[in-house]
């Protein structure tokens, strides 16, 4: 497996991973935006296959933000998603930034232990931040003095 840039010619199989993990997706047209603005766009491929991404940008001078993460259902517990948020951490480490931001689904208790796993703490939840109504575990990783 390895995690390298985004290219356009991944764009339709990011858009299927997105589908197939969140009830409510970003557009394809999102991601082709956000890949024009230059966001940190990764993908994780296992024998020329697109398995997965991470969308990660600086949100503000000194924070960073994982905007998204998803692996394919087909492929996950292979590690994918841990070295691609590996990878975005390190790229946001290497910015000098204090603090790494990310926003998760208050009932994906699976995806809450998997940030903490990485040390992100649990900083409130944000009420209501999803469509449906669910709210958002706002979670953050200190990289200053870590």
């Amino acid at each position: 497996m390895i995690v390298r840039k985004f290219k356009p010619k991944d764009l339709k199989r990011v858009y299927e991973i997105e589908n197939m993990s969140f009830n409510q997706s970003y557009g394809i047209n999102m991601f082709q935006q956000l890949y024009e603005m230059g966001v940190g766009f990764l993908v994780a491929e296992e024998d020329g296959y697109v398995i997965g991404y991470v969308l990660f940008w600086i949100k503000y001078e000194n924070q960073g933000h994982i905007i998204s993460i998803a692996v394919d259902k087909n492929y996950r517990r292979l590690k994918a998603g841990t070295q691609l948020l590996v990878k975005a951490i390190s790229i946001l480490s290497l910015l000098s930034l204090d603090t790494i931001y990310l926003e998760v689904n208050e009932n994906n208790a699976g995806a809450i232990e998997f940030y903490k796993t990485f040390n992100f703490k649990i900083d409130r939840v944000v009420p209501g931040y999803y469509e449906n109504g669910d709210g958002a575990m706002l979670m953050y990783l200190h990289l200053k003095g870590r």
